[in-house]
């Protein structure tokens, strides 16, 4: 057992064969000075199992209590190098627990768990190769169009009458689904697992709350302690037959059933969720809007994902339908700023083997430019911060500042109260205006993406006391080409006048 990754020890007990949901088994963990209490699972034919994921290595004592019991103690080794422990939020930014930088590059495949073996396989050999570290997938079902196979197993058995019930957990499906995930984790793939969904033919998405509760403590109970798991309370939580105080009770539950405080957040189709809220560690947003990420950013002090901006393919809905180039170009536009985006591809198939959904193999262009962004964004050191443009700056200035703004010269001043003429109008206006996106690391890196523009040539305004390399990125044909190196100060650039260009400054 090593740190970082979940540590388990297995008991023979009494053979159960219902109501087994919930048993009555507490695990206390000590270690160099810290105490926890965690809760164990039945996992079927006799067995009892606790999962812990031990943070730091050394020597833990354990003691059991309840349904079984027992003590000892477990050694854990120093990590691997290639495992950094449960991914966090840092202010804006996601961080591992050991304090490594975790860049989110994220792809969608919703019922992936629900697939025949073949097929995930394949997926998972698919991910292996692919530039994506985070996937989205359901823990139920889906039913939706291109997605309508039966699933082999269901997260519960039926009882007597053929009612599901929360109670039985189906023990192969649970032992199915960790495998999958633990599959992920050893790619380095975060999972970000959806709790409930709306696309249901089965009876899921209408259980009670007392029925959403025993699934989610059978679930927190056996996946808590696997260190790549974030908690998407939904996919589309506005669409479902749950009302706002069930949804809070919801997360008001895994936030405090969850020993490890894994990622927490909830997607929408139309209205956010608060990301305010203090269980909230992330924003989780369904939008096109991405020139608002940077706003979103300051708004909360949360990471912000762009978990849903479209998806590359040619299906007749307008969300499945836009091209590799503007998927691309959605992922630059939410990165350059510091927040974080998320890949799906739904071409249409003869066997409706779509990647959203069902996984096989990827047929875009878009994930190898994605995998070329990932490659730029990780060689820079930190984490990339949104800059707003003068602009943005004054739109924002509230109506009872705008008396303290010094101006530097009557013709900027007569500019900027132009613009606050427009009043109410002013943000739609400013949302049609921003045609490019800025984001740095403190004086040590630029890097600004100009998306539709094709300038010939910019000004960069840089630090004078440092000196400087630039570089163009043409970011659909993937090359870089550095074209001015030791300046500094205000740099008049040449650039190819091209569309989806990005120009990279970098402290020498």
């Amino acid at each position: 057992m090593k740190q970082y990754q979940t540590a388990e020890l297995s008991f023979k007990g009494e053979i159960l064969t219902n109501g087994y949901a919930q048993i009555d088994m507490t695990v206390t963990l000590c270690h160099n000075g810290y105490e926890q209490t965690i809760t164990g699972f039945y996992d079927g034919d006799g067995i009892y199992k606790f999962r812990f994921l031990p943070e730091e290595a050394g020597t833990y004592s354990y003691t059991v209590c309840g349904c079984i019991n027992a003590e000892g103690t477990v050694e854990i080794e120093p990590a691997d190098c290639n495992y950094h422990g449960i991914v966090r939020a840092d202010g804006t930014r996601f961080v591992y627990s050991d304090g490594t930088l975790y860049h989110a590059f994220g792809t969608t495949v919703y019922a992936l768990a629900h697939q025949e073996e073949a097929l995930i396989d394949q997926t998972i050999d698919t991910l292996s190769k692919s530039p994506f570290n985070k996937v989205r997938m359901c823990t139920f079902p889906k039913f939706y169009d291109f997605n309508h196979n039966e699933p082999t197993y269901y997260p519960f058995e039926k009882d007597d009458e053929g009612n599901w019930d929360v109670n039985q957990p189906c023990i192969p499906f649970w032992h199915a689904f960790e495998r999958r995930i633990n599959q992920m984790n050893e790619l380095g793939i975060e999972v970000d697992l959806i709790l409930f969904h709306p696309y249901d033919k089965w009876g899921f998405a209408t259980m009670t709350l007392e029925q959403d509760l025993i699934y989610l403590d059978y679930l927190i109970r056996r996946l808590s302690a696997f260190p790549n798991i974030w908690w998407s309370l939904a996919n589309e939580y506005d669409l479902t037959p749950k009302d706002m105080e069930h949804w809070y009770a919801i997360e008001d539950f895994v936030a405090e059933k969850d020993p490890y405080h894994h990622l927490l957040s909830n997607h929408n189709c139309f209205k956010f969720w608060d990301f305010s809220r203090k269980n909230v560690t992330h924003g989780c947003a369904q939008t096109k809007m991405l020139h608002k990420a940077n706003a979103w950013l300051q708004q909360y002090g949360k990471p912000i994902m762009i978990d849903e901006c479209c998806y590359e393919g040619n299906i007749p809905h307008n969300w499945g339908s836009i091209s590799a180039e503007e998927m691309t170009s959605r992922f630059w536009k939410a990165t350059v700023v510091g927040a974080y985006c998320t890949h799906g591809e739904t071409y249409l198939d003869d066997n409706d083997v779509l990647w959203w959904a069902k996984g096989g193999l990827l047929k875009g262009e878009s994930p190898a430019r994605i995998a070329f962004l990932r490659q730029i964004i990780e060689s820079i050191p930190g984490h990339l911060e949104g800059e707003f443009t003068f602009m943005e700056k004054m739109a924002a200035v509230p109506v009872d500042k705008r008396g303290e703004i010094e101006f530097d010269s009557p013709g900027q001043k007569d500019f900027v109260e132009a613009l606050w003429r427009l009043g109410d109008e002013i943000v739609p206006f400013m949302e049609s205006e921003i045609l490019n996106f800025i984001g740095h690391v403190g004086e040590d890196y630029y890097l600004k993406y100009y998306d539709t523009r094709t300038c010939a040539k910019d000004t960069l305004e840089l630090p004078t006391d440092k000196t400087y390399t630039v570089e163009v990125i043409d970011t659909w044909n993937m090359t870089r080409k550095t074209i001015l190196t030791n300046v500094s100060g205000k740099v008049e650039i040449d650039l190819p006048g091209k569309i989806y260009t990005a120009v990279l400054v970098s402290k020498e």
